[in-house]
Formats: C-alpha cells, sequence, structure tokens
C-alpha cells in the first residue's frame, strides 16, 4: 500500500510539473497572436529562439525564403540575394526583438497592406490561397521565434 502510495504521489508530482512548466507549453496560435500597435511582445513559444536554426529558415526556399527579396552580407556565401525588400545588414540595430517578431508575423499589420512581404504566422493571407495551403502558415512559432534570434545578431 506504502509503495502504490508514493507511486501515486510520484507520478502526480510530474504530472503537475509537466503541466505547469514552462517547456510543455503549447505555442501561440496565429490568430491568438497579440499586436501592441507594430509590436509583438509576448514570444510565440516557452523556447527561446535559436539563431543557428533561424539562420537555416532564413535561407530555406521552402521556409523563410528571405533571401528572395533581402541581401544579406552575414549569408554571402548564399546566391540570389533579392533586391525587392530592404537589405538586412545591422537590422538588429534598426528594430529590436519585438518588432522583429511583428514584422515576421505578419509584416502587414507593421508596414500596412500594400506591402509585399508576406505574414508568415498569419491566416490572413488573402483570396486565391490553394486548398493545401488553407489555414496553415508558412513558418512554425518556433521557426518565428529562431528567425528572429537570428535577425538580432545582425548588427554592423
Amino acid at each position: 500500500m506504502r509503495k502504490t502510495c508514493k507511486r501515486g504521489l510520484l507520478g502526480a508530482a510530474l504530472l503537475l510539473a509537466a503541466t505547469t512548466s514552462s517547456w510543455s507549453a503549447e505555442p501561440v496560435g496565429p490568430k491568438d497572436v497579440v499586436f501592441e500597435e507594430t509590436i509583438v511582445k509576448a514570444s510565440l513559444t516557452s523556447q527561446p529562439g535559436n539563431p543557428a536554426e533561424g539562420r537555416k529558415a532564413f535561407a530555406d526556399r521552402k521556409l523563410g525564403n528571405c533571401l528572395a527579396c533581402h541581401k544579406n552580407t552575414e549569408m554571402s556565401e548564399q546566391q540570389f540575394h533579392g533586391e525587392v525588400g530592404t537589405p538586412l545588414d545591422g537590422v538588429a540595430e534598426r528594430w529590436k526583438p519585438d518588432e522583429l517578431r511583428a514584422i515576421v508575423i505578419n509584416s502587414k499589420k507593421v508596414f500596412g497592406p500594400d506591402t509585399v512581404m508576406p505574414g508568415f504566422y498569419t491566416l490572413d493571407v488573402g483570396v486565391n490561397v490553394d486548398k493545401k495551403f488553407e489555414g496553415k502558415t508558412i513558418l512554425s512559432a518556433q521557426q518565428v521565434e529562431d528567425i528572429v534570434a537570428y535577425l538580432a545578431t545582425l548588427k554592423n
């Protein structure tokens, strides 16, 4: 009886720890992102952004594909830097992380509806969306945080 009770208490303690710890929290969904003017203060995840993973997603043509529009000298080994968007050299000195997060999540809320930059973590993507992309974001919440962490390293 005593062993069973100890196991039960241990199991309950582990369950409580798992449900209340920050590592088990669900990411903020795209519909639940809170914009305060042109910033998003709260992280989308309970995990800090990983700059190395953000760099990979930034360059990945099937994810962020940021190089399609932006020049980034830090990635000089990559080909075909775009010139549609502003160069991202020194971006961490121009924008704070909560501003960068807002821009990556939904640039139209920051720059206005006419910007060509897509929202990477929003379901508000316009009309005539291919059925396979309806209800999906381009990036996951963690990928947004990783890219923001990477952008925060880009100083002159």
